[in-house]
């Protein structure tokens, strides 16, 4: 049982690696015929091309641009487009005002997206709220009491059941100032549309006409913001082009989808309170998972107190104001109402997203909103910056170096030196598929950098099988058997063949947190090649030795088997038995030997 285990481990470890092998190319030739899937590896900026996206801040007159705000947005840029499994990409700064993005693709709408919008999360209390697009005129009718006048009643007493206009200002064709038109007027009495002139009444949190107080304030709501409210057409796309967004001040806005527009009143929590966003399912209050996707924020102290301070105040208001809309880039992407004050700092934002929608818009707020807003001033396609020239002189270089590695083991090695062929072959086979893989699944992209660091990965894996075939050529100097020197020189040598990929596996991590993109693809592919150096010796090189042992071409160390005892200069004793010469290693007993016995030749 015991002679028999390492044979067992052998095939054991050799149809691991064989099922690997074919479950990836399984996955790969899948995500060929029924995916975007390629057959071979992408290629990066330097080698394919791509496409140069040219930002241009988008400021107000005499705002100034600095450099700490646009080394910011340049980082800022830089994580996000990672996030998106935009591989390869390079993110510069052009002169002191514009930011270039080369990407190794042609980026789809998304990607713009993700990287040009400023993606600042602001909260603010809806005050009034009304359809996108300009509605039918409807047909006027009476006021219950009969009452001409043409603005609200500006007495502060609330009535028991507040009534809503029936009908909108002529001249505005919209039901604008809903907030006040919802504002509760005395003695039941229903009050006409108000004009877009009038004077807003003292809001429901204390704050008076004409000085606004708190956020929810609807002293907020001045002439010149009903003007702007009723002028605004959600349906024209460039409705919003001139929007000033100030954090201190009223905004007028749209729905992102068009269907609305609202006054929203000053920011209550800003996007620089998130501490953490997650996209995911949300989860009933059973536990359950739902089918609706939700983006979770988690708000860091001064964010939680102020989101529990704005809900307790908004949850006993009317609508709309017990609304507080979420917007992104000055747009509303979700105005949710307050059934109850949210104490613990977390929120969640549902607005018919897809996951993948709110996966990239979480990423987004989680690495923080640009200091600036961007616009694309160009965006032109880019050639290879070294082209298909330059990875041909790097295959050529590889194959080179592979064949040297070749040579010196057929040389060294002997039949030997096969194993060493074949152990680079299927770690080549492993790396190939892995990198197409992680084309298709994480769209990585194989730069000039990574190819160095496969070539120079040759050399490393090289290095794995030679301390391991020393190891087991002294073993056999030391007097033992060839399977037992494969076991003990395996026992040995695998703790060397750890602390030097450990050395290089740590290398790599290092230079890819710390090195520019440009050397990245050189850490990763030189991490890459190390696990796998790790996987081929402990699952091919050594089970296959192992099996190799017990062949009678290498057990009894022929002269081209690489193990020759009289080659690797190991002491002999040699006797002749009967007609034939037994040759003992040195601490071979007696009676280990056979007997000698006189023959023709007599004894030695």
């Amino acid at each position: 049982m015991a002679a028999t285990a390492p044979k067992v481990v052998a095939r054991r470890g050799l149809l691991a690696i064989l099922a690997l092998c074919i479950g990836l190319g399984g996955l790969l030739t899948g995500a060929n015929i029924w995916s975007d899937g390629t057959l071979n590896p992408k290629l990066g900026l330097d080698l394919e091309g791509g496409t140069q996206i040219i930002l241009e801040p988008k400021t107000s007159a005499g705002q100034q641009i600095s450099a700490q705000q646009l080394n910011e947005a340049r980082n800022i840029i830089v994580q996000r487009v990672d996030a998106g499994g935009v591989s390869g990409a390079e993110v510069t700064t052009q002169g002191d005002r514009n930011i270039v993005v080369s990407i190794p693709e042609i980026p789809t709408q998304e990607v713009r997206d993700a990287i040009s919008r400023s993606s600042q999360l602001q909260f603010r209390p809806v005050l009034a709220v009304a359809a996108g697009s300009p509605q039918p005129l409807p047909t006027a009718s009476p006021s219950a009491t009969g009452s001409a006048s043409p603005s609200p009643s500006g007495s502060a007493t609330p009535s028991a059941t507040p009534t809503v206009a029936s009908s909108a200002s002529p001249t505005s064709n919209s039901a604008v100032p809903h907030a006040l038109a919802t504002t509760p007027t005395p003695s039941g009495t229903a009050s006409p549309s108000p004009s877009p002139s009038a004077t807003p009444s003292p809001s429901a949190t204390g704050g008076t006409g004409t000085t606004p107080t708190r956020p929810t304030d609807l002293a907020w709501v001045t002439p010149e913001v009903t003007q702007q409210f009723e002028a605004l057409d959600c349906a024209d796309q460039n409705a919003l082009d001139a929007i000033q967004d100030d954090p201190k001040k009223p905004l007028v806005t749209c729905q992102d989808d068009g269907t609305a527009k609202y006054i929203l009143g000053p920011v209550a929590v800003s996007g620089d309170k998130i501490s953490d966003a997650t996209a995911g399912y949300r989860t009933n209050q059973q536990g359950a998972l739902t089918s609706e996707v939700e983006i979770g924020l988690s708000l860091n102290g001064e964010g939680a107190k102020q989101y529990a301070d704005i809900s307790r105040e908004m949850v006993s208001l009317p609508e709309p104001q017990n609304q507080l809309a979420a917007t992104l880039d000055s747009r509303v992407i979700v105005a949710p109402r307050f059934n109850e004050a949210i104490l613990d700092g977390r929120a969640s934002i549902t607005g018919g997203f897809t996951l993948a929608e709110a996966r990239g818009l979480s990423d987004q707020l989680k690495f923080g909103a640009l200091p600036l807003s961007f616009v694309e001033q160009t965006s032109i396609d880019i050639s290879p910056t070294l082209g298909s020239e330059q990875l041909r002189y790097g295959l050529i270089a590889g194959i080179i170096g592979l064949a040297l590695v070749v040579v010196y083991s057929m040389f060294q090695y002997r039949t030997l030196g096969l194993v060493t062929v074949a152990s680079i072959v299927v770690a080549g086979l492993l790396t190939y598929l892995t990198l197409t893989i992680l084309g298709w699944s994480h769209n990585y992209r194989l730069d000039m950098a990574g190819v160095t660091g496969v070539i120079v990965s040759i050399g490393f894996t090289a290095d794995s099988f030679i301390v391991y075939f020393e190891r087991v050529r002294d073993e056999l100097r030391d007097g033992r058997s060839l399977e037992s020197a494969v076991q003990t020189g395996w026992d040995r040598a695998k703790r060397t063949i750890l602390i030097a990929d450990g050395v290089n596996f740590l290398a790599a991590i290092v230079l890819y947190v710390l090195a520019s993109s440009s050397v990245r693809g050189f850490a990763f592919t030189l991490g890459l090649t190390t696990l796998i150096d790790l996987l081929i010796v402990f699952w091919f090189t050594h089970p296959l030795l192992t099996l190799l042992a017990r062949l009678r071409f290498f057990r009894e160390g022929h002269p081209w088997s690489g193990l020759d005892p009289r080659r690797l200069g190991v002491p002999q004793t040699t006797r002749y038995v009967g007609r034939g010469r037994f040759t003992s290693a040195p601490g071979v007993t007696a009676s280990t030997a056979e007997p000698a016995t006189a023959g023709k030749g007599g004894a030695a």
